[in-house]
């Protein structure tokens, strides 16, 4: 029944992912400004414009432009950028690392970040402590990227300069280095999904040590520590987990703001110098590899809470 569950699931992300492309092609043509004059500068005149047009067959109708885009990404022939004359695989494949790397390390500090706020809030006996842990995941929450980030180097970078404000080492090369230069734009990164994460566990935790069965057990001597790990716990991580998933995906999709503040050189870093240069091939394959990536957490996310809660898959079958 799960593995139906899945199946089903996974055909109508399929047709997502389809109805994207041809969202993110058809929106990308109607930006403003002329991929061949990017290319060839403010002075190219009629004639090399339309040369360059014809080369990068861009004076070909539409739908075979998204034709033959859609088949290089089926049989993962990219074609070349328009602006820099790589080939795009390449290209991502060369800030694929740093932003698996970054995500991965935000991904760590907001799910221990999100479980120890969402635990405070919904659990902690002193008043004040549910009061700042609730305070810090509304910050956390409000306020944007940008702004954290551009706090974080004005305190840890100017102020208290213990932290670089920005670059990259190889992590395999000079581990230390790599450290110090990730831990900002990775704190900065994951302080929104922490939040988002913590006020979901806080909710299910409250939930569930509201429900008669954590009563019962508590009327009969539990102690609260075991109460909230083996009994709470498990019933309220079910809908978090879900929510993480697509969060790591937000992630994926929403660090160009981040890398860019950080100078880190991972495809966030590439999807603006391509939107800056009008490198419509390389932005298309860009956003829709983020949401390749966000289907596949989100998947894996209903997998999990479908292996969790078995009774998610059985109305989902049904």
């Amino acid at each position: 029944m799960t593995a139906r569950y899945l199946l089903r699931r996974a055909l109508s992300l399929l047709v997502t992912l389809l109805l994207a492309s041809v969202a993110i092609f058809g929106l990308l043509r109607l930006v403003p400004g002329s991929t061949a004059a990017a290319v060839a500068g403010a002075d190219a005149s009629p004639e090399q414009l339309a040369a360059i047009e014809a080369d990068l067959g861009l004076h070909r109708p539409l739908p075979a432009q998204y034709g033959s885009w859609l088949h290089g990404i089926l049989t993962g022939d990219l074609e070349k950028s328009y602006v820099l004359g790589r080939p795009i695989g390449e290209l991502i494949r060369g800030g694929l690392g740093a932003t698996l790397q970054l995500t991965l390390a935000a991904s760590l500090i907001a799910a221990v970040l999100g479980f120890l706020l969402g635990v405070l809030a919904a659990t902690a006996r002193n008043r004040l402590v549910r009061g700042a842990a609730k305070t810090v995941t509304t910050l956390a929450l409000a306020v944007p990227p940008y702004a954290s980030g551009t706090v974080l180097i004005a305190v840890f970078a100017v102020a208290l300069p213990v932290l670089p404000p920005g670059g990259h080492a190889s992590l395999a090369k000079d581990p230390d280095l790599a450290v110090q230069f990730l831990l900002l734009p990775a704190v900065c990164l994951a302080l929104p999904v922490a939040a988002v994460l913590a006020r979901f566990l806080a909710d299910g935790l409250q939930s569930a040590l509201g429900e008669d069965y954590t009563r019962a057990a508590a009327g009969l001597g539990v102690r609260r520590r075991r109460l909230i790990l083996r009994h709470a716990l498990p019933n309220a991580l079910a809908p978090v987990i879900t929510v993480a998933a697509v969060q790591v995906g937000n992630l994926l999709a929403g660090s160009a703001i981040v890398e860019a503040l950080f100078a880190w050189p991972g495809l966030g870093q590439l999807l603006i110098q391509s939107i800056v240069s009008h490198d419509l091939l390389v932005v298309q394959d860009l956003l829709l590899l983020a949401v390749a990536a966000f289907v596949v957490l989100q998947l894996l996310g209903e997998a999990a809470r479908a292996w969790l809660d078995p009774r998610i898959a059985l109305r989902g079958a049904s």
